[in-house]
């Protein structure tokens, strides 16, 4: 990952601030795009490469805390690290329930930031990851038939094949074709990778 495939957003009402976060990220190498508001932001933001939201908690019309609730139901999946002047220990742990990476308290000290925005850019780069894993394993779950994936589930359970025989009232050398069947489209050599795999798609 160069910092050519990193993008921070930056949404904050303060022009000084958001001059001096851009001026702060642009020194580490990392381009920077900045916003006025929640408005603006969800009007022109496009996916670009790896990156995170530093997003300011009080804002005219949309608050932060608002604007990150709606960052799901539009497709966002930038980590956030939330700024404020204002902070108390009850928004606080409202961001951090509220799925907010890191909570940050102005005035703060530019190392701080950037160690977070590192955190950050780390976490986006895993869960891109982790979800293309999902993907690909839905995709796989997608393509076995209903029996097969009765099948499956009671492997993944840990059932022998005559007790998956007997649950689904087939004979044995019937479930073991559909295991066999399972196992070639889940391309997995053992049930243990077949267990890893189901539960990365029930994460």
């Amino acid at each position: 990952m160069t910092n050519k495939n990193v993008t921070i957003h930056i949404v904050d009402d303060d022009p000084s601030m958001l001059k001096y976060l851009r001026e702060l990220v642009s020194s580490i190498g990392y381009q920077s795009k900045v916003y006025n508001d929640a408005n603006e932001f969800l009007e022109n933001y496009t996916a670009d490469g790896y990156g995170c939201l530093i997003l300011d908690l009080r804002l005219p019309g949309i608050s932060g805390l608002d604007l990150h609730q709606q960052l799901e139901k539009n497709n966002i999946d930038l980590p956030v690290i939330m700024i404020s002047g204002f902070g108390d220990i009850s928004t606080v742990v409202k961001a951090m329930k509220a799925g907010v990476l890191d909570f940050l308290e102005k005035p703060f000290k530019g190392q701080e930031l950037l160690d977070l925005v590192h955190n950050a850019i780390s976490t986006h780069k895993k869960n891109r990851k982790k979800h293309k894993l999902q993907y690909k394993t839905q995709e796989r779950i997608d393509s076995l038939t209903k029996r097969e994936k009765q099948v499956m589930e009671l492997v993944v359970a840990g059932k022998l094949n005559k007790d998956i025989a007997k649950e689904l009232e087939i004979s044995v050398k019937t479930v073991e074709v559909h295991r066999s069947n399972v196992m070639d489209k889940m391309e997995v050599s053992s049930v243990t990778d077949l267990v890893r795999m189901s539960l990365e798609v029930s994460d």
